[in-house]
């Protein structure tokens, strides 16, 4: 593999995997905070069903996504040719779009997770005190909770960047035309039995993992000696 190769293959796993977690870590923080404050069934309900993505499969995901967006395609496409005369194809399937929202269907629950443990931290007196300041709920959010959530924050967009670099199965069905990355990279050189070649996509990922391990691992150092 050259090296201008892997450095393409290295700009679009990091770029696909930051786009997500930066994605994700939002979506987690405006439903955690959600569920914060209010008690309804269907905010929760949202939440636990959210969670429920990353006990699917990757592949199971990748199925059940492309069939609604090609559904939709067809239809958005069917329309533009009524209305306009146009034949734009295919608009979101085999698109970053796609792709990104197969991820978020199925690691939105980390982010989740991470992210109600940091607000139930975060004791509801400073709720009261920032509403008697006359601080909004979003003004809130974004001036009390968000600073206080950093760490958990942090610790979800990282956990999400690393699982998106591995993630194989839905990359492997719902990437664009000539869109690799490191994972895919990967399981190609090693089906050709060019190990060796592999090494190289595969140690990048490893190394890529043991980032959110450390920096996890410290803060639970730090937190347990304070």
């Amino acid at each position: 593999m050259s090296l201008a190769r892997f450095g393409v293959l290295l700009a679009n796993s990091f770029t696909i995997a930051a786009l997500t977690a930066f994605i994700a870590v939002a979506a987690a923080l405006v439903m955690a905070y959600a569920t914060r404050l209010t008690r309804s069934p269907l905010v929760r309900g949202a939440n636990r069903l959210a969670g429920l993505g990353y006990a699917v499969p990757g592949a199971v995901i990748a199925v059940g996504v492309l069939v609604p967006l090609g559904r939709l395609d067809n239809a958005l496409a069917a329309w533009l040719e009524r209305a306009f005369g146009m034949q734009p194809g295919l608009l979101l399937t085999g698109t970053i779009a796609a792709l990104v929202y197969a991820y978020l269907v199925r690691l939105v629950a980390i982010a989740l997770q991470t992210t109600h443990a940091g607000l139930a931290k975060i004791t509801p007196s400073m709720d009261d005190a920032a509403r008697s300041l006359g601080a909004s709920p979003a003004a809130a959010l974004g001036r009390v909770h968000v600073p206080l959530l950093t760490p958990s924050l942090a610790t979800a967009a990282l956990l999400v960047f690393v699982d998106v670099l591995k993630e194989l199965p839905a990359t492997f069905a719902l990437r664009p035309f000539n869109f690799d990355t490191l994972a895919v990279e990967a399981y190609n050189l090693a089906k050709d039995e060019r190990l060796a070649e592999a090494a190289a996509p595969s140690l990048a990922i490893v190394a890529a993992g043991l980032l959110p391990v450390i920096y996890v691992s410290r803060r639970y150092f730090q937190a347990t000696r304070s």
